[in-house]
């Protein structure tokens, strides 16, 4: 025989009410959250509607006249030049920061200095020009690269300030032009009289270089040609002709193509080296671009309700407080 007895589905039934009835009372009491929101904004309707036009005139002001513009100018530093650019561009942003127009002015050469809001420096990475043709930088890279995360090691300033070409970024809160910050800004950077010398020290060594360079391809391609020549007019018969396996020919031929790989990085050299940060090129105008760009109207009423409500839920809670104190 079976022991089990029936359950009692009395006891299911009693919970299924109570969770109904919860669930009830709990809509009810949203309802009556709602009313009474809608009935808060309907008794301070005068209030709510000064702080909305309030908050909306504020912030159209705001959005009309506090528009900011980014700038970028990329450049590439000479001679060694690296630690003074970055120090040179927060020298700049330190006085942005303490207000200092007259430096601004003054030194910088920027007739504006209450327009520029902003400017940093940063390395744009690449790696590969990095590593291009120095071992040394490749064999530093796999070193760093054993003792930390790869990316760390391309991002840490030991080298990214290595790196061919830089970017100078600057806020500005109206439009500008080449002639208001870049050049006031690109002529103080290269005014530096000990790069200024090594400058021009560096350019005429280069230029020497592509000469002499120019000079000994002349002199292999006439030995080149003697040798051709010789081959030539030699007379034709029928005994063999060994040429010596020590000879430098290909040395020499090697030589020339080396000389003409160096000479057109030279070239390239010598467009970047007549002067120690030479901009590459210059990105201006970009209106940025930020949540409260031309939302500031609809985002100020909205605080200022905000903070309302929240003053009237703490003085209604300071209140009830107060009460009780006084009760007890």
């Amino acid at each position: 025989m079976s022991t089990k007895v029936p359950q009692d589905n009395s006891n299911q039934e009693i919970d299924i009410f109570q969770l109904s009835k919860s669930i009830g009372s709990f809509f009810d009491r949203i309802n009556a959250m709602i009313f009474r929101s809608i009935h808060f904004f309907v008794r301070n309707w005068i209030i709510v509607l000064i702080l909305v036009v309030l908050g909306f005139g504020l912030g159209w002001f705001l959005d009309s006249n506090k528009k900011t513009f980014e700038n970028q100018v990329i450049v590439t530093p000479n001679f060694g030049s690296v630690d003074y650019l970055y120090s040179k561009v927060d020298l700049i942003e330190s006085k942005i920061i303490a207000g200092d127009a007259v430096f601004l002015k003054n030194e910088v050469g920027i007739q504006n200095p209450e327009s520029i809001k902003k400017i940093e420096i940063k390395p744009i990475a690449d790696v590969y020009k990095f590593i291009e043709d120095k071992e040394q930088n490749f064999e530093l890279i796999k070193l760093m690269a054993e003792v930390g995360e790869v990316k760390k090691v391309l991002e840490d300033n030991v080298t990214s300030k290595n790196y061919t070409f830089h970017s100078i970024s600057f806020v500005t809160n109206k439009i500008t032009d080449e002639k208001d910050i870049v050049e006031p800004l690109l002529k103080y950077l290269n005014s530096s009289e000990y790069f200024n010398a090594l400058q021009k020290i560096g350019y005429k060594n280069l230029e020497q270089q592509i000469i002499q360079n120019d000079t000994i391809i002349a002199q292999i391609d006439q030995v080149l040609n003697g040798f051709s020549s010789t081959v030539k007019n030699a007379p034709k018969n029928d005994k063999l002709v060994y040429y010596n396996e020590n000879t430098q020919l290909n040395d020499i031929i090697k030589t020339k193509q080396y000389l003409i790989i160096d000479q057109g990085k030279n070239r390239l050299k010598l467009i970047n080296y007549d002067k120690t940060i030479k901009k590459i090129n210059s990105t201006l105008n970009i209106n940025s671009i930020k949540v409260t760009n031309g939302n500031f109207k609809l985002i100020l009423p909205i605080l200022f309700l905000f903070l309302f409500v929240l003053i009237h839920l703490f003085l209604k809670f300071y209140r009830s407080q107060l009460l009780k104190a006084q009760v007890k």
